[in-house]
């Protein structure tokens, strides 16, 4: 534990609903769900406004409407998120060396590596001068939790909540955790909490005072030990600038079941394909394919192979993948297919055709069934709807999700508000403008086009508006703001 609260914990406000909100101003105190839009969706951010209304993350979207139908159900802009990310990101490196991103909204920093002089003033002041340069930078609230260790200052940043910030002084940890649940601890799940609750403990501090033996007694010497550790307030994991990357996985959920067999070989193919292209955006390869199967039932079964050596062979990959498949009964229908690279290396074993499905070539025929599918793209695609089709889409085949940015040849940018019986409706107005106005098109309206999202706040203006807030310190040196 550190005798200074330095480590700073940074979480954006409900991210990607605040990026919408902050894109779209017809929008801006109004309940906004991102996610699934589709009868098998999932909500990964709502606004706090929806969240009043008992909407939150991971919740079927189907249930988020029933809660809340008024609200507006946007499919997710990664492209827009991605690149705040890194406008946030970028600030925060300035700030120090030791940057710790956790997601595209969430970072712990170490500022003492970055020159920051140990005190409770110098931390707080950090922390509120980052505050506002995100503000200036992005238009967007984040809030932050100081403290002595990374569990202490994820826990404040939670409590500072919405757009606040929590310093946590040394000797403080203790009574602010006391009161707390334990599922507030990192590692306490339903199941580890139903537990202690019929153990009789059910606070951080009934944690604590239970003692290291008790608790080794309920949950195992590894699983005892650590939690009474974090019970006490203890933590002395440090802020790592690069985190190993364990696995690589990509899966999608069908709107409807899939019951046909060769179907579902087809989209298992297809993630083969998506998960390759991961694979070596990341620079890595690996030696186990796994494949993850959700049943009609909700049952969920996950098989694996492990190679000889790392590859990021597509082919590899795809065979591996078509072999497990072929151990698992699908019967019933299929909700769910997922496929993953684990046992990751940052090398590739140059000759691993050996280990793919070797035909003669006379030998190689294509089903009757698998010729009626379209034929699968020679290399790893994109996301499905995250990225650019390889051919331009003929008018009459695209399909308008409710928040995707469109140009029209007269009206300018806007946004898509729905789309139905051969109607799409968009609004016309943008982050730096008033709300707009809407108006309907045909689908197929050659003057509408999709279109890259507009930035947050004027790149102009952002520059001059960090410089204002001042420098953050150099590394190495010692300052006190």
């Amino acid at each position: 534990m550190r005798s200074a609260p330095t480590i700073l914990h940074l979480d954006m406000d409900a991210f990607y609903a605040s990026a919408e909100q902050a894109a779209k101003p017809s929008l801006r105190g109004r309940p906004v769900i991102v996610g699934g839009i589709g009868p098998r969706g999932v909500v990964a951010t709502a606004s706090y406004e929806a969240r009043r209304f008992g909407v939150h993350s991971a919740m079927p979207t189907a249930q988020a409407r029933r809660l809340c139908p008024n609200g507006a159900y946007l499919v997710p802009r990664f492209s827009l998120y991605r690149a705040v990310s890194e406008q946030v990101m970028e600030l925060l490196g300035r700030w120090s060396p030791l940057v710790e991103p956790l997601s595209l909204d969430e970072a712990f920093v170490d500022l003492e590596a970055g020159g920051l002089e140990p005190t409770v003033s110098a931390a707080r002041r950090a922390g509120e001068q980052l505050r506002a340069q995100i503000l200036a930078v992005t238009g967007l609230t984040g809030s932050v939790g100081l403290a002595g260790s990374k569990m202490l200052a994820k826990i404040a940043s939670e409590q500072a909540k919405p757009d606040g910030l929590l310093l946590l002084e040394p000797g403080s940890e203790r009574d602010l955790l006391a009161p707390m649940t334990v599922r507030t601890l990192p590692g306490v799940g339903p199941a580890t909490g139903e537990h202690l609750r019929r153990a009789g403990i059910s606070t951080v501090g009934e944690l604590a005072e239970a003692g290291e033996d008790e608790l080794v007694r309920l949950l195992g010497r590894a699983h005892g030990l650590a939690l009474h550790r974090m019970a006490l307030g203890r933590d002395d994991r440090p802020v790592v600038s690069e985190r190993e990357t364990k696995s690589v996985s990509v899966e999608d959920t069908f709107e409807v079941d899939l019951h046909d067999r060769v179907r579902i070989r087809y989209e298992v193919q297809r993630l083969a394909d998506r998960c390759v292209g991961r694979l070596r955006a990341s620079g890595h390869s690996g030696r186990t394919i796994v494949l993850k199967v959700r049943r009609y039932d909700f049952s969920t079964l996950t098989r694996s192979e492990t190679l000889r050596g790392p590859t990021d062979e597509l082919s590899v990959v795809r065979e591996a993948a078509a072999r497990l498949l072929e151990s698992v009964d699908t019967t019933g229908g299929v909700r769910l297919l997922g496929v993953g690279v684990s046992g990751l290396a940052d090398y590739t074993q140059g000759d691993l055709f050996a280990q793919g499905v070797q035909e003669a070539p006379g030998e190689v025929q294509r089903s009757e069934e698998s010729a009626a599918l379209p034929p699968l793209a020679p290399g790893p695609e994109t996301d499905r709807g995250a990225g650019p089709p390889s051919a331009p889409v003929p008018v009459a085949e695209r399909r308008w999700s409710p928040g995707v940015d469109v140009q029209h040849a007269v009206y300018g940018a806007g946004w898509v508000q729905g789309s139905g019986v051969g109607r799409v409706t968009v609004r016309f107005e943008g982050p730096g403008t008033q709300p707009g106005r809407v108006r309907t098109f045909r689908v197929d309206d050659p003057e509408l086009e999709p279109s890259d999202p507009l930035p947050l706040v004027d790149p102009g203006r952002t520059g001059g508006a960090v410089a204002d807030l001042g420098a953050p310190p150099v590394p190495g040196s010692r300052c006190t703001h």
